[in-house]
C-alpha cells in the first residue's frame, strides 16, 4: 500500500537536512521500517523518563522535565495544544 504523504514526508525530510547542513550540523535521515521501529522504541523509553511537562500552546512549546531535573525543549505547533487541558467554564445556570 503506497503511503500518501510520502511525498510531504520526503520533502520535509530533505528540507529539514538541507538547513541542517547549512548550519554546518550534520544529521541523519531514515524512513526504513527497522530503522524506525528501533527509534521509536528509544523514544518511548526517554518519554518514560519525563516527570513533569510545561506546555504553552500560546509560543508553539512543550518542556519535559526528566527524572534527572534535564530539561527537553520541544517546538511544534500542534503538540502544546494536544497536552494542554481545555478551558471549561462553569455552567452559571447551575
Amino acid at each position: 500500500m503506497t503511503d500518501p504523504n510520502a511525498d510531504r514526508i520526503d520533502e520535509a525530510t530533505a528540507r529539514i537536512a538541507d538547513l541542517e547542513a547549512e548550519l554546518e550540523a550534520s544529521g541523519t535521515t531514515t524512513r526504513e521500517a527497522q530503522a524506525l521501529a528501533r527509534i521509536r522504541a528509544l523514544l518511548h523509553e526517554w518519554v518514560d523518563t519525563v516527570s513533569a511537562v510545561v506546555a504553552t500552546p500560546g509560543v508553539g512549546r512543550v518542556v519535559l522535565i526528566h527524572e534527572n531535573g534535564a530539561e527537553s525543549r520541544i517546538a511544534s505547533p500542534e503538540l502544546p495544544f494536544l497536552l494542554a487541558v481545555p478551558v471549561r467554564f462553569a455552567d452559571k445556570g447551575a
